[in-house]
């Protein structure tokens, strides 16, 4: 039985998101890149190819990175990941947002994220300046 979508902009994406966390942090060893590239493997043969990382899961953008290159599937996965949460704290600063993006797209080895978002809001810089500095992104990409 396929696995239901929902709309996210223009993409049909699967209802129930993978959340890539585990695989690279907080619970436990981490395994070997050949046995997390399996369970990616598991969730595209699933169907389920709306996936979530962040800047602050260990290893897990260059996990993500390696599987895109390996498998060439980039185009089957809609990949959100996030930022905003570093060792030192919540930051939202404008300086933060692009960097943190453009060491994301390195560590993933592609080119655009189909959804790029908070994930923490920094209490010290107001929300409306993270948000302007986000869609400034934008203009990078186009």
């Amino acid at each position: 039985m396929p696995l239901q979508t929902r709309k996210i902009g223009n993409d049909d994406v699967t209802a129930i998101g993978f959340g890539l966390m585990g695989l690279s942090a907080f619970y436990g060893d981490i395994e070997a890149d050949e046995e997390r590239f399996k369970v990616l493997d598991a969730a595209v043969e699933m169907g389920c190819t709306n996936w979530d990382s962040a800047d602050i899961y260990g290893d897990n953008e260059d996990l993500v990175g390696k599987w895109f290159k390996r498998t060439g599937k980039r185009n089957e996965i809609f990949l959100a990941t996030k930022f905003g949460i570093t060792p030192q704290g919540p930051n939202g600063k404008p300086e933060y947002v692009r960097s943190a993006c453009e060491k994301s797209l390195k560590r993933l080895g592609i080119e655009t994220i189909d959804l790029y978002y908070l994930h923490r809001a920094d209490q010290a810089t107001p929300i409306e300046t993270t948000v302007t500095a986000m869609a400034e992104l934008v203009k990078y990409a186009m």
